[in-house]
């Protein structure tokens, strides 16, 4: 298993390609079985032409991409400029399943695995199972009962035509075991403007993406970027996503007596930049980095004291407040990439792809790759690459949520053993 990137910030899409072309096979002399495009928004006007002419020059198996309000490569952030990364891998021993589907292609929710596993073409089976399962039919044998894992997804949707978080919940579904990452594209203005590529084809809605299966492993670090405040507490009324009591209180008095207790820039970061932190492992007493989701509060209504939230909301469950600013976002990244040195070995990744969200890079920073250099800075010369999204796709727990002011990141490997 081999990865590399490159970028182009050439402002012709023609020179971009013949510069990511020789880049590409000049380090991946095996071969590209997978090619993943991020293309910025400038070069709007040849989306429909870019899948095509990079899937037949680089020769790929499989190419999958989409377009971008900023991308990465390179140790490089490209923002708001014209810009296209390109991430490529040999991948001798990986099934690759490409997709595209449309939100009326989705079964419910209340459908079987099965159906979910067929819309998304079902599990990929490794080339050796394939060849084993042949002989034994051919032979006329009874064919082996063979349980094969759970394949991991990579995912990049339309934010104007898709239900991600319903996809999420199906595939989680269908796929309990399989690692999801991904990100929803940027850079449009409204629906139909998306790019979303696979192999030779441009879609203009929906979502696309690849299922791998075989010798290789995702890691995943999910940064929300987010400090806890105050002390956690439980749910005690609530209606859908709205925060009604909390320990037997009204959650703006609680959120008055907790105001009083910060220090000055606390109560100035609370005023705009306050978010709710649902505990994702109910059962963990010291609940930490990791054990929350961070969703958005929407409103708060000064007659009944209730709070609206960004997620739906279950009575007993544990939350606690959360604040983010630039500096909470840049050690919770350094610290995962840290716990990730410690406990993956990261000598064994090969390759990784980050999504970031558009409120991340220079715009919350003040200053431009700064992920990226974190990133590097633990990891070193892994190849990485990605883009700025609407929207990041990955874990809390074992369950794939749809983020926001997030960096996601999948770091591949040969799967051990």
């Amino acid at each position: 298993m081999k990865w590399v990137s490159a970028i182009s910030e050439a402002r012709s899409s023609a020179e971009a390609v013949d510069a990511l072309e020789k880049s590409i096979l000049s380090d991946l002399e095996e071969g590209v079985d997978l090619a993943v495009l991020f293309v910025s928004s400038f070069f709007k006007n040849d989306f429909d032409k870019l899948p095509a002419l990079f899937y037949e020059r680089l020769g790929c198996r499989v190419l999958i991409g989409c377009s971008a309000g900023g991308v990465i490569a390179n140790r490089r952030e490209i923002e708001r400029r014209p810009a296209i990364a390109l991430v490529a891998a040999s991948l001798p021993d990986v099934s690759i399943n490409p997709f595209h589907l449309d939100q009326a292609d989705l079964p419910g929710l209340d459908a079987s695995p099965k159906k979910w596993q067929t819309a998304f073409g079902g599990a990929p089976t490794p080339n050796g199972i394939t060849a084993l399962v042949e002989a034994v039919e051919k032979n006329a044998m009874q064919t082996p009962v063979i349980e094969m894992p759970d394949p991991h997804f990579m995912l990049l949707a339309d934010p104007f035509t898709m239900d991600v978080e319903r996809t999420l919940q199906g595939l989680d579904y269908a796929y309990p075991n399989a690692v999801k990452i991904g990100g929803l594209a940027s850079g449009a203005e409204g629906a139909g403007q998306t790019g979303l590529f696979v192999n030779k084809e441009r879609y203009r809605s929906g979502i696309v993406g690849i299922a791998l299966s075989g010798n290789i492993a995702i890691d995943t670090i999910v940064a929300q970027g987010c400090r806890p405040i105050g002390n956690p507490f439980s749910i005690t009324k609530c209606e859908k996503n709205l925060l009604v009591e909390i320990d037997g209180q009204k959650p703006i008095d609680v959120l008055q007596t907790l105001y009083q207790e910060l220090s000055e820039p606390d109560q100035r970061l609370m005023q705009h930049s306050l978010f709710i932190g649902l505990a994702m492992t109910p059962f963990k007493e010291n609940l930490s980095r990791g054990d929350f989701l961070i969703r958005n509060m929407i409103g708060v209504d000064a007659r009944t004291g209730a709070i609206t939230l960004g997620a739906l909301l279950r009575e007993g469950q544990t939350a606690q407040f959360h604040l983010r600013d630039k500096e909470t976002s840049s050690e919770d990244l350094k610290w995962y990439l840290a716990q990730y040195q410690i406990e993956k070995k990261p000598k064994s990744a090969r390759g990784a792809l980050m999504f970031s969200c558009l409120g991340r890079g220079a715009h919350l920073y003040g200053e431009p790759d700064f992920d990226t250099r974190l990133f590097h800075a633990q990891l070193g010369s892994v190849p990485m690459g990605g883009f700025f999204c609407n929207g990041e796709i990955g874990a809390v727990g074992r369950t794939t949520f749809l983020h926001g002011y997030t960096s996601c990141l999948g770091i591949f490997r040969a799967e051990e053993g």
